[in-house]
């Protein structure tokens, strides 16, 4: 007997598995699949403790089914996807000419009616929704993940609100560039500020100081996310300048959806709940994380990952970078303060680096 699920999770893995001559099929999780498309092979077999999340299926499917689990799609705005977010399926039906247009695309219709039902939502169909919708991008995201060295896996942490025409931005986007180039799959939350700037520098490796030079020329037009434009001189870039392969992961929530997620980033796990979310990017940047000037969100995720260090909680610590020694040692001093629980015992293990130099940061991540 199968301890472990079997994962469905399109077409191909379905058609695959349905092909088999096996009658009875055990324990398999079906994922937003089409059983339709296929009715005499699906209904071929005989399915026990199976789970069908989201899935279309024929008539008759259930008669041949003992002790399994439907959880259909509930009607709300959003599904259960089986894979991460594009930009293009994220933003689908926005229009980059049109900057109004983003009401009528995927995510705004998704806030909209996050924001209608509720921050934290009390009615228990959306909570499970929302919930199940959750589940699902863990799963996809844990997948996406299972595909990289653990150690290359590198969080930027930073402000939101960080312009693209300040010196800041432009020196995450090349230490972003390169470390990618290096083989670096570079997470943030999947913001604006410095969070877009780490996914325009990935999204930007490969490519020559000129082509670089000319998207930020593209993206000064709009320089802060609150400006019209923002996200349609972020999609010009995206389409002016084709993805050359090199992939980043953005993990942004719509409880701040009036912050648009980036379309530079290539993988996109946005959930409702932003403690999941929160707490997810520092525990699956284990590579290492830097930390870019920043105010209450930067901080709260210094001293969390620090626990993590000091515990080592998965076994081993990361390094902690933080760029900019005059912020991080005089406007907001966290680094005196860190040094000091380390100095008396308070901290353990932990890896530290104060830099203003991308070489710094290249180092120490490579354990130099």
């Amino acid at each position: 007997m199968r301890d472990r699920y079997q994962q469905i999770k399109n077409e191909r893995e379905l058609a695959e598995l349905l092909a088999q001559p096996e009658e009875e099929l055990r324990r398999v999780a079906f994922q937003c699949v089409d059983f339709k498309a296929v009715p005499e092979q699906a209904l071929a077999h005989i399915y026990r403790e199976c789970l069908f999340l989201s899935c279309r299926l024929p008539m008759g499917l259930k008669r041949q089914s003992r002790d399994c689990l439907f959880l259909p799609n509930m009607g709300e705005e959003f599904g259960f996807p089986n894979h991460l977010y594009s930009p293009e399926e994220l933003y689908e039906g926005f229009n980059p000419a049109d900057p109004d247009s983003y009401e009528k695309c995927y995510d705004g219709r998704v806030y909209r009616h996050y924001l209608k039902k509720g921050k934290y939502a009390t009615d228990i169909k959306e909570t499970l929704a929302r919930t199940l919708h959750d589940h699902s991008i863990s799963d996809c995201l844990q997948d996406f993940l299972s595909r990289f060295d653990e150690h290359k896996l590198v969080g930027v942490m930073g402000g939101h609100s960080l312009s693209r025409l300040d010196k800041a931005y432009v020196q995450v986007v090349r230490m972003s560039k390169r470390l990618a180039e290096l083989g670096f799959l570079m997470i943030t939350g999947g913001g604006p500020g410095a969070m877009e700037a780490t996914h325009l520098g990935a999204w930007m490796a490969g490519r020559s100081e000129e082509e670089l030079q000319e998207a930020l020329s593209i993206m000064s037009v709009a320089p802060h996310y609150t400006d019209k434009l923002w996200l349609s001189t972020a999609w010009e870039v995206h389409n002016r300048f084709p993805n050359l392969g090199y992939e980043s992961l953005g993990v942004p929530t719509w409880l701040y959806g009036h912050e648009p997620s980036t379309p530079l980033a290539t993988h996109i796990a946005k959930y409702f709940d932003n403690s999941i979310r929160e707490d997810g990017i520092l525990t699956i940047s284990k590579g290492g994380i830097i930390y870019t000037p920043g105010s209450a969100g930067t901080l709260q995720e210094i001293f969390q990952e620090a626990v993590q260090n000091h515990y080592l909680t998965f076994g081993y610590a990361s390094p902690m970078i933080f760029m900019g020694k005059q912020f991080w040692t005089e406007d907001v001093p966290v680094w005196p303060l860190i040094m000091n629980l380390v100095d008396s015992g308070r901290y353990k293990n932990l890896i530290l680096c104060l830099t203003d130099e991308v070489a710094d940061v290249e180092r120490v991540l490579q354990g130099k």
